[in-house]
């Protein structure tokens, strides 16, 4: 047999499976070749089953053999630590939790499971899924695969490695914060940030285990990680539906376009409350090129009817509240207890944090008034658009910073210091609104560090972010094998 390419999409391994040019247990064993050879130097998998694994490839091996192959029959697959997962430890990066080991999994992994996945193992998150860099006290540190003195992004850091790298032949992950998107710039890969509500994010970390609820939690969502954009159009119908997996999922509107011509794109960049680098501005120009050189009409002045300011605010005070729910009683009111510190209208991120901390039921009810009418602007902004390219993320790929104080940390903006958590902002224009994202590789940094594009799409759209994502592939942008793969 022909060594594995690990590095192939999830589509076209599939195939290699259907077609028995390899079997699922061939699949797996050189996965967990690849993870012993490569995780060491990355630390981007913290927990594995391998004999529970072996046993599922064994039994994918024979439903492939029977013609009762089901969509993703013998995939061999890692799952970010905020997800619980039967029989495995599922910390969400808290010490406190490192033991935990869950009787059932969490839903979208659970459908994961159905669809015949070959669940192995799990991938690093930050503390409670709560920083942009992927590291915790329970497991240590997660590195780039461009790179080890960089970070691979958080919180979904250890499974966009995972997928960089072929360990895994696509991830799970979960976003409130750009948690998918900007891990998938900082490795090179494909991500989506779901329509929210479009995937259930029950047996998720946050909130915490103690104190989950039935209702999906504000801004947060689920969504796939993967080496191409055919991936995600697989993996999107098997995650979407309810928290039971054999309830099915809703029906997905079709992507507006599948090819350039006619395609009707805005651009937003240069805001003066997000700055980003200019490699970062220049992937965002690169994308909106390809796609006009294509056929594409591209407006760099179209934007919706509302102010950067008032998307961030909306965004950042809901988000900070969700992250609040779930913290440690003392140490909620002592951010809460900084609110009085700050102006109503302070748009500082400790303004924010502290206001969103102590969040009340007169605020969250004015807070959902602003999105409705941020909403209505968008639905506007989609009728003579079809989707809208933006940052990411302010940076490419980041150095290890572990200062305790996020408030502390700085990125750098081509000399210009600012606030570590300016991560946020270009976040939250999809996030705020509930919009589907996705993010597709456009190219390398002059540091040969991976860099994207963001594509907004209409609301419950999320098939039409994911074309624009494969037009992009085919004009010459997606992912390319990192040098912890090549050496």
């Amino acid at each position: 047999m022909a060594p594995i390419d690990l590095t192939a999409s999830a589509t076209s391994l599939r195939d290699g499976l259907a077609a028995r040019r390899f079997s699922a247990r061939d699949l797996l064993e050189a996965s967990l070749a690849r993870v012993d050879a490569l995780n060491p130097a990355l630390n981007a998998i913290v927990a594995e089953d391998r004999s529970a694994a072996r046993a599922a490839a064994d039994e994918a091996d024979r439903r492939i053999a029977a013609g009762s192959a089901r969509p993703l029959e013998g995939l061999p697959v890692t799952v970010k630590d905020a997800f619980d997962v039967a029989g495995l430890p599922s910390s969400g990066g808290l010490p406190a939790y490192r033991e935990r080991v869950p009787g059932e999994d969490a839903a979208p992994v659970a459908r994961l499971r159905a669809a015949g996945a070959v669940i192995f193992g799990k991938t690093m998150v930050p503390v409670f899924s709560g920083d942009f860099q992927s590291y915790n006290p329970a497991h240590g540190v997660a590195n780039n695969p461009w790179n080890p003195a960089y970070s691979p992004g958080g919180s979904s850091g250890g499974a966009a490695c995972a997928v960089a790298t072929g360990m895994s032949a696509f991830e799970l992950g979960s976003d409130l914060g750009s948690s998918i998107r900007w891990p998938a710039q900082a490795c090179g890969v494909f991500g989506l940030k779901t329509s929210w509500g479009l995937v259930s994010t029950w047996g998720s970390v946050p909130p915490p285990p103690e104190r989950r609820t039935p209702r999906n939690a504000d801004l947060m969502v689920a969504g796939p990680i993967a080496r191409s954009a055919a991936d995600l159009d697989l993996l999107l119908p098997i995650l979407a539906g309810p928290r039971s997996a054999s309830q099915p999922g809703p029906a997905l509107a079709a992507p507006r376009r599948t090819t350039p011509e006619g395609l009707r794109v805005a651009v937003w960049l240069d805001e003066p409350r997000a700055p980003v680098t200019a490699e970062v501005s220049k992937a965002v120009r690169d994308a909106a090129r390809l796609l006009a050189e294509a056929g594409a009409t591209v407006d760099e002045r179209a934007r919706p009817g509302f102010r950067f300011d008032e998307a961030f605010e909306v965004f950042a005070l809901l988000n900070h509240a969700v992250v609040a729910y779930g913290l440690p009683p003392k140490v909620r009111a002592r951010i809460q207890a900084q609110a009085a510190n700050f102006a109503p209208g302070d748009l500082s991120h400790q303004a924010l944090q502290a206001r969103g901390a102590r969040m009340t039921p007169g605020l969250y009810q004015s807070l959902q008034q602003r999105r409705l009418a941020l909403k209505r602007q968008w639905q506007r902004f989609f009728t003579s658009h079809d989707v809208l390219l933006c940052p990411p993320a302010p940076v490419g790929a980041l150095k290890h910073d572990h200062l305790p104080d996020f408030h502390a940390r700085r990125l750098n903006i081509d000399g210009t210091p600012r606030p570590y958590l300016d991560f946020l902002r270009w976040a939250s224009l999809a996030t705020g609104t509930d919009l589907p994202a996705a993010v597709a590789p456009v190219g390398l940094s002059e540091a040969g560090l991976p860099l994207g594009v963001q594509i907004i799409a209409p609301l419950s759209e999320d098939r039409t972010a994911i074309a624009v994502a494969a037009m992009l592939e085919r004009l010459g942008g997606g992912y390319r094998v990192p040098p912890a793969v090549t050496g």
